[in-house]
């Protein structure tokens, strides 16, 4: 009796239903949870589960979890705020053979991108999950902020916008002002830069998004030269025309996914007529921007 019990005992602590049902999951209390490629908004959306759809959890990474997801890595990314913690046995496309949960209505063989499931479940019946749905990223497209630096290092306002193939633009307005080593006066400089990007392949990580990207564009400068001796003559302003070319990477990090902070290492080619003023030459620059879309 002692052995027959004992032999009981063990085959339910090795049970898998037992040991999934000790598993961390994450069940969605939306309408619909994207799920992502990696922990970040800015990545492709994979996938879709519907309220009510238990996901097992194989790693938190801060305000995100990784689970399993049926796809190119078998692995998905959902964000915290899309449901809640618990323990449980999963139900979603991430679940362990062995295991029964309600199946999804007949679908077409390939379904178009985007489409949703006519089909609504009997009355009743608990909502059955999607199959994964691949659909065009719709983050990380539109961004404000603010940058430092430059080759006259200077501070301003910087916009970029990117489109849904490499392709981007950038604008930046910045002012800086300094005191000449040339010329007895001080010298302020207000710039306007807009330029084309082109992304490089990202490289993604658990906690980390890099955006690698080559730029080039005009830039347009109003400078004036000031007298360091007050009264000592009026001053002087002018109008210039140049080039830029620069190339950086724009970081962002799953816990702030929507703020991207860039790093660009670039030259400006740029004429004066003030002696003893340089306005060109290499220049780093730096910032930050909060992707509103």
């Amino acid at each position: 009796m002692i052995r027959l019990a004992a032999a009981v005992a063990v085959a339910v602590c090795l049970s898998p239903t037992w040991l999934c049902a000790q598993a961390t999951v994450l069940t969605v209390n939306i309408a619909s949870a994207d799920v992502y490629k990696s922990p970040s908004t800015g990545s492709p959306v994979i996938g879709h589960a519907p309220r009510g759809t238990v996901l097992a959890v194989t790693r938190e990474l801060g305000s995100w979890v990784k689970v399993s997801w049926p796809g190119a890595q078998d692995v998905g990314y959902v964000h915290m705020s899309m449901g809640s913690l618990g323990r449980g046995v999963p139900s979603g496309p991430s679940q362990p053979a062995g295991l029964t949960s309600a199946r999804p209505a007949a679908e077409p063989a390939s379904p178009t991108p985007g489409a949703i499931r006519a089909g609504r479940p009997a009355p009743g019946e608990p909502p059955a999950p999607m199959r994964p749905v691949f659909v065009t990223p719709a983050t990380h497209l539109i961004g404000l902020g603010g940058r430092v630096g430059g080759s006259t290092f200077g501070f301003g306002a910087t916009a970029r916008a990117w489109s849904r193939d490499r392709f981007g633009a950038q604008l930046e307005m910045s002012r800086s002002a300094w005191t000449s080593v040339g010329v007895a006066g001080r010298v302020s400089s207000i710039q306007f830069e807009p330029s084309l990007l082109y992304r490089l392949p990202d490289h993604v990580a658990d906690y980390l998004w890099v955006r690698p990207y080559l730029g080039s564009g005009v830039n347009l400068r109003r400078q004036t030269l000031s007298n360091a001796i007050p009264g000592a003559g009026p001053s002087v302003s002018e109008n210039t025309f140049g080039l830029q070319a620069f190339g950086g990477g724009e970081l962002t990090f799953a816990g702030v996914p929507r703020f991207a902070l860039s790093v660009d290492l670039g030259y400006h080619w740029v004429r004066t007529s003030f002696a003893g003023v340089d306005l060109g030459g290499p220049g780093v620059s730096v910032s930050g921007h909060w992707y509103v879309k």
